[in-house]
């Protein structure tokens, strides 16, 4: 069953078991990918939309930093049930170590040693991590192996 199918079988039940909440997250999910598809790309497969996903949480999580600012728990709790519900269709997030050690292998494989390299580093680990590690998280640990 591909992602997309999972999605729409999944915002299936959430309206029949009567979760509109559920229901929302998803079906904000399913628009921000059919956005996509009929901007001309036509139809996503699993990789493609799992970046569309990612997006979306990284959307939450950039919201979610502005509402703990404004001190709207209210926003701050639903914007983290969301995010957790996103997750669900995301592959296995990484953890910190794993992502040091993509870095690293990735640095020794092209011999990034520098500030100088991190553009070139960022475009070798990208793929290894898409939808499954905050781009923000990546960057500072980018960052921090090169300042070594």
């Amino acid at each position: 069953m591909s992602l997309k199918d999972r999605l729409q079988e999944d915002w299936k039940n959430a309206l029949k078991g009567r979760d509109k909440f559920r229901a929302s997250v998803i079906s904000m999910a399913k628009a921000a990918i059919l956005l996509i598809e009929k901007s001309g790309t036509g139809s996503l497969n699993d990789d493609q939309v799992i970046e569309v996903l990612a997006k979306e949480v990284k959307q939450r999580r950039d919201a979610l930093q502005e509402f703990e600012n404004g001190n709207r728990q209210d926003l701050v709790e639903s914007t983290k049930a969301e995010i957790e519900i996103l997750l669900n269709y995301l592959p296995q997030q990484l953890t910190e170590d794993e992502i040091r050690t993509i870095v690293q292998e990735s640095a020794e494989l092209i011999g990034a040693n520098s500030m100088k390299d991190m553009g070139k580093l960022m475009s070798t680990v990208k793929p290894k991590i898409t939808g499954r590690a905050d781009g923000k998280l990546v960057s500072q640990i980018v960052k921090e192996y090169l300042n070594k």
